[in-house]
């Protein structure tokens, strides 16, 4: 199951054109597009990739109407991943699977969560501002979400631990972790990696650095600087759950249903997407917070499609209790 993306922000304006100058606008528009990120085409690829792009270009475009207009709570934009079918970009996800045909663990007490969490009485949580967080990452061409979103809760759990946070190495569990039921850049389910972490260790970052394709496994157990007991899942749907864990035990590895361009495109805002299915799960995401804004709840969501997707690397989205786009699906953490 899984995972891909970066954007550029631009200014709404309403402009009168003849055909023929809208005609001129759209082909510069492409080619600085291409040339921002260093793309080309045959000429035949390059009039088929054109008339994909201009199709997103004017998803994104109808979406950022709406939001202007009062309509839509959330911005989109274009990004490198722009010339993309909607084919393409699922089997960049990986495999979309049902999670209610998905093998789950060890689950914990919602119960014992709310008690904890009623101590704290947190209305707004951010690790990001607390140092549990590492920098945004970039899968690039590989469906490897899973991993990003294994290594991240790993990481701010060591930090709550020991005061050091420690860039974990999502190479490492790509290369390494197929015995365990992973498939490198074709996918995998979160709690098969956390089973190979129990069992394995994990290394940094800095020692086994992410190259975004699957390569044969180097794992050196010396060089591990990361170990972990156990891990557990929360209460299948139970956003509150989920908020009381984020609250009380740190950065959260959760999925989602992401196969929408809204997601792809997602630029700023408060996402909430109607179509979204909560059984439909194809992207892994660390969820580090909760916050309120207009009156409206939202999760704090770390991707890991590069610094220049959404809100610097994050995504905002709706949190209204009804499990939006599966975020309190399939979500689990790591025990030390």
């Amino acid at each position: 199951m899984c995972c891909a993306a970066t954007h550029e922000r631009g200014q709404h304006r309403l402009l009168c054109c003849s055909s023929e100058a809208l005609a001129l606008k759209t082909t510069d528009k492409w080619e600085v597009w291409k040339s921002s990120y260093g793309i080309a085409y045959e000429e035949m690829d390059d009039v088929q990739r054109r008339a994909i792009w201009e199709e997103n270009k004017h998803v994104i475009e109808n979406n950022n109407q709406g939001f202007f207009m009062g309509m839509r709570p959330f911005t989109m934009a274009m990004n490198k991943y722009g010339d993309l079918t909607r084919n393409e970009y699922k089997v960049l996800q990986g495999a979309t699977i049902d999670s209610q045909f998905v093998k789950r663990g060890k689950t914990v007490s919602g119960r014992k969560l709310r008690i904890n969490a009623k101590k704290l009485d947190a209305t707004i949580v951010d690790y990001r501002n607390m140092g549990y967080v590492t920098e945004v990452k970039d899968q690039g061409y590989c469906g490897s979400c899973w991993a990003f979103s294994t290594t991240g809760a790993i990481e701010g759990q060591i930090y709550k631990k020991t005061g050091q946070l420690v860039s974990l190495s999502e190479q490492n569990l790509v290369d390494c972790s197929r015995s365990y039921g992973t498939y490198g850049c074709s996918g995998a389910w979160m709690g098969n990696a956390y089973d190979y972490v129990v069992n394995n260790g994990l290394q940094s970052t800095n020692t086994y650095p992410y190259t975004s394709d699957t390569q044969p496994c180097y794992y050196d157990s010396r060089l591990a600087v990361a170990h972990i007991k156990d891990y557990r899942f929360l209460p299948k749907g139970d956003e509150q759950a989920l908020a009381d864990a984020v609250a009380t035990i740190g950065p959260i590895t959760v999925a989602l249903d992401a196969d929408h361009s809204s997601f792809l495109f997602y630029s700023s805002g408060i996402y909430d997407e109607q179509a979204c299915n909560p059984n439909n799960l194809s992207h892994a995401v660390l969820l580090v917070g909760y916050g309120s804004e207009g009156g409206q709840d939202y999760w704090i969501i770390k991707n890991s499609w590069g610094s220049s997707w959404g809100e610097g690397g994050y995504m905002r989205m709706v949190r209204d209790g009804k499990n939006t786009c599966g975020i309190a699906s399939y979500a689990l953490y790591p025990i030390l």
